[in-house]
């Protein structure tokens, strides 16, 4: 039965480790950028504050469109009326009957004059003229021709086509356009920012989960260690009760001591498996996956490297909080200049090119036609209740609040960073101090169990050599923690730590 179990151990075990992932505080880092939401959230605001730069800059560029649009109309446009129309289109009948009248009443009063007469008589001259006056018929060609002029006179309207190009050109806005175009690119910036604050807080965040994963694999190695100690007591202590050499109240002071151990092997377990399920979430793997880290099963947990302060200055313009400040000052500023662009005049150029049926140029004739004009607007605002002056000291009370803010987050800073360099310089004395605690510690339990083990020295005494020896331990294991994050939140602190 032995057997077969070693040789299902043997075939299991490469299975088991090959299903736990062992992950580098580098890898859980990528890890965690790679699938925070936040930050991907972050990287598209950037995206849109590029597209945003981008229709800023368009503002230098002519602007150019095109138009068209067709009209049905049931009634075309008649100039002069119908009585008019009438009028025009029978003109000739009128002229031709006014100069068949006339005439009728010239021949008459010739006829009247007996003098007259005669000599018309006698004339073959008048009375060629008079015949052919008489035979003469003028009407259908002034008809004709004021139905021309009435069929110009009404325009043909029922089918309108326009098309129309139009280019423009700003020549000045006051400052707006190029205010507009910092605003943009400051906001892309600011964007840009934000990203690198959220990028500083996930890193110290997955820095503070693996370090607290390794030290609580410690701790729990070390109840291991210390619940296989008191294991071997309470063996050792039940013999020497059986030899008479120590009592029962000693038995049960170690077994006290035994079981404290059990529950906190147990706690650190249960610890564990919860701070390993809150680093997968973290970084995106599913809560119950199997993960090893790098350091775990360290004996001592690795000293960082101690970085100098540096100046405040270097800090300010490392640290994306202050620069996003610094960012919504300028941004605050420009609106200043934007809003007070819209109290000076605007120029521009414009030209239009503009196609029609009927042709508007050739007296709405049905075809196409075009002409071209160009010209400058010129805009001046000259009073609309002082709107413009009450958005510009707005605009000034909000740089100024900015400007207020930036001070306070400075002043913040300078404080931050002098709390965890204090907090760096206290840990660094701390491991130091519970490094040479924990080799005396080491030293007195080696001494204590010899003794105990050669009758020289109680059980009670054995058992604080280990208490102590658990203590040591502990606080080595915390020192080297504390140090650690005491390293990275000072990193942060001075903006060291940047998304290249």
């Amino acid at each position: 039965m032995k057997k077969i179990f070693l040789i299902t151990a043997a075939v299991l075990l490469p299975c088991i480790l090959q299903a736990q992932q062992r992950l580098t505080l580098e890898d859980c880092r990528q890890m965690a950028i790679d699938s925070n939401r936040e930050l991907s959230q972050n990287a598209i605001e950037i995206q849109m504050a590029s597209y945003d730069r981008g229709i800023a800059r368009a503002n230098y560029f002519p602007q150019v469109s095109a138009k068209a649009a067709y009209l049905y109309n049931n009634h075309d446009i008649n100039l002069i009326g119908d009585e008019a129309s009438q009028l025009l289109r029978n003109s000739g009948t009128l002229v031709q009957g006014q100069l068949t009248g006339k005439l009728n009443e010239l021949t008459q009063a010739i006829m009247s004059n007996p003098a007259a007469a005669q000599e018309f008589m006698a004339s073959p001259m008048w009375q060629t003229l008079f015949g052919a006056l008489s035979q003469t018929d003028v009407s259908g060609a002034i008809n004709h021709i004021g139905s021309q002029i009435d069929d110009a006179l009404h325009l043909d309207i029922h089918n309108v086509y326009v098309g129309a190009v139009s280019v423009t050109q700003p020549l000045f806005a006051g400052g707006k356009i190029i205010a507009a175009n910092r605003i943009a690119a400051l906001a892309e910036q600011l964007a840009k920012d934000k990203y690198d604050t959220k990028y500083q807080q996930v890193i110290v965040g997955i820095d503070q989960s693996y370090w607290q994963i390794v030290a609580i694999a410690a701790k729990k190695e070390l109840a291991e260690s210390y619940a296989d100690l008191l294991k071997k007591m309470v063996n050792d202590v039940t013999a020497l009760v059986a030899e008479g050499v120590a009592t029962e109240s000693d038995l049960l002071s170690v077994k006290v001591k035994a079981n404290e151990a059990a529950g906190m092997l147990l706690k650190a377990t249960n610890g564990l498996s919860l701070a390993k399920m809150l680093l997968c979430k973290e970084i995106g793997l599913p809560l119950d996956s199997e993960i090893i880290l790098a350091d775990e099963g360290r004996e001592a947990v690795p000293v960082p490297q101690i970085l100098s302060v540096k100046t405040m200055e270097e800090i300010w313009a490392d640290r994306p909080e202050i620069k996003s400040l610094n960012t919504a000052v300028e941004i605050y500023d420009n609106k200043v200049k934007v809003v007070r662009a819209d109290m000076l005049p605007t120029i521009a150029a414009t030209a239009n090119y503009l196609v029609s049926n009927p042709n508007v140029s050739h007296g709405f004739r049905n075809d196409f036609g075009g002409r071209f004009s160009a010209g400058v607007m010129m805009n001046v605002p000259i009073f609309h209740g002082f709107e413009a002056a009450y958005k510009t000291r707005k605009a000034k009370a909000e740089a100024q609040l900015y400007r207020s803010k930036l001070e306070d987050a400075k002043e913040m800073v300078c404080l931050e960073v002098s709390k965890y360099a204090n907090e760096q310089s206290e840990a660094l004395e701390s491991l130091s101090m519970a490094e040479s605690n924990l080799e005396s510690a080491e030293e007195n339990l080696r001494t204590a169990t010899i003794g105990f083990e050669e009758g020289m020295v109680d059980a009670n005494t054995a058992m604080a050599a280990q208490t102590a020896w658990l203590k040591a331990h502990s606080e080595y294991i915390e020192s080297g923690i504390a140090l650690r994050m005491a390293s990275v939140n000072l990193q942060r602190a001075q903006g060291n730590i940047k998304n290249e």
